[in-house]
């Protein structure tokens, strides 16, 4: 069953991995970037593709830091609701799943965010999985109650949750 989770301070958690990945990415895509634009990048002749390579690098760490830009933006003005037992499952609820297909008796905990989903803390002792809900879990989540079966393709394969608990 899932502990009394304090979402806000769970938001703090998350917002605070999402710092330290924005500082890393932020130093690395300066560094990219130092060495697309560094004279040495330039092409010794028509086959060397160094500097180009080194853009386009820099571009996608510059969109990564932007997507992460709107994390904290949506982690900002989600709505933390508490959720009861027969509550239909919704955005920001912290769901407790057990697989029932393959490795039985294994537990999960998700949380359900708008977007911005595939990282996993731990956070007061649980290792929760932030899901977006337009992923294929969180879309066979949404609407569900304690109780219920959702079933999601992950993959090539139609994995089955039994739903636990729900906070």
């Amino acid at each position: 069953m899932l502990n009394k989770i304090n979402k806000s301070l769970l938001v703090e958690h998350i917002k605070k991995q999402l710092t330290e990945d924005f500082e890393i990415l932020k130093a690395a895509a300066l560094a990219t970037y130092e060495d697309a634009t560094h004279e040495e990048s330039k092409p010794e002749n028509e086959y060397d593709t160094r500097g180009l390579e080194a853009s386009y690098l820099a571009g996608a760490q510059g969109k990564r830091l932007g997507e992460i830009e709107e994390l904290f933006t949506m982690y900002k003005f989600l709505e933390l609701k508490d959720y009861k037992k027969d509550e239909a499952i919704g955005l920001a609820a912290i769901v407790e799943l057990k697989l029932l297909v393959g490795t039985k008796g294994s537990v999960i905990k998700v949380f359900l965010v708008p977007k911005g989903g595939g990282m996993t803390v731990t956070f007061d002792g649980q290792r929760i999985q932030v899901v977006a809900g337009i992923s294929p879990l969180g879309e066979a989540l949404m609407g569900l109650t304690v109780g219920d079966v959702a079933s999601a393709e992950i993959g090539e394969r139609l994995v089955e949750y039994d739903i636990v608990d729900i906070v």
